[in-house]
């Protein structure tokens, strides 16, 4: 274990599975089955499209009840995570400065709490391709932002967790405090609950933040490999992740203009529908 010269951040109580986590088997376990993600990618386009495909004529499944449990659970997990991994971040954004933040992997290889619900973020993007499964069976409008979306998380946080990229710090930061909103939006909407509309458009902001906040970080970080500096962040992986936040901006702005802007009624209410585009989610 490199020797960072941080202090870590102190919390109030710590669980056994947290102080037990072995950084170094995660990630061998990780490198041995990252290309993995390939082969879920294949099942997961299958099941989709086929079964859009055999949906075509079949009613429509409510899934009232399984979609309130399902949104509750990954709700509680971003909570849980984000509750999990602000305090290291804000910690080290505080005590050690903007550069340790970027490219000091030492969320995972020094905190043991920050460490285990890194592990579990990534972990967590296979499971998460569910969402789309009760778009299909529900018949609601499947788009392109959603499955791609999904398919580059996955493959990208599973690679990146392989290099320790360290300006994952941010993104998962983000990305958890952004989903605790959400899914906690999504499942009071499935307890037939309706909160104001304005929440919606809330959650649709704080992504396309996420996007310009990473691309930031990324731009930040090739700057300092440019320069010679030291950074735990490797010039492949910026670049992916340049691409993908580009990407991801501008498919989010279309949405976010025609679900709020755009003075299509037709085209504004399928889009803010009972699935939306909120439920594409970033890393």
């Amino acid at each position: 274990m490199k020797d960072y010269s941080v202090t870590l951040p102190h919390y109030s109580y710590m669980f056994n599975f947290e102080s037990e986590f072995i950084h170094q088997k995660t990630r061998t376990w990780m490198i041995d089955n990252w290309k993995n993600g390939f082969y879920y990618i294949g099942i997961y386009m299958v099941l989709i499209f086929g079964g859009q495909y055999l949906m075509q004529n079949r009613p429509r499944f409510e899934l009232r009840g399984v979609l309130v449990i399902w949104n509750s659970l990954l709700a509680t997990f971003s909570i849980i995570g984000a509750c999990r991994t602000l305090p290291e971040f804000l910690h080290i954004i505080t005590n050690h400065g903007l550069y340790h933040s970027v490219c000091v992997p030492s969320f995972i290889e020094l905190d043991k709490v920050s460490g285990f619900w890194t592990f579990m973020f990534v972990l967590s993007k296979l499971p998460e391709l569910g969402d789309t499964i009760f778009i299909v069976l529900r018949k609601q409008p499947l788009i392109f932002l959603h499955w791609y979306h999904h398919i580059t998380v996955l493959l990208y946080s599973w690679f990146s967790y392989t290099e320790y990229t360290a300006s994952a710090r941010w993104f998962i930061v983000m990305n958890y405090c952004v989903h605790s909103i959400m899914y906690s939006y999504y499942a009071l909407r499935a307890m037939q609950y309706k909160p104001p509309k304005q929440i919606a458009m809330v959650i649709t902001t704080l992504q396309l933040l996420q996007m310009v906040i990473g691309c930031a970080v990324n731009v930040w970080a090739y700057q300092l490999l440019q320069s010679g500096a030291e950074c735990h962040v490797t010039p492949i992986n910026v670049k992916i992740s340049i691409t993908m936040y580009l990407s991801y901006f501008v498919l989010f702005a279309r949405f976010f203009y025609k679900s709020y802007l755009s003075g299509v009624r037709g085209q504004k209410k399928a889009m803010t529908s009972d699935y939306s585009m909120l439920k594409s989610k970033v890393h």
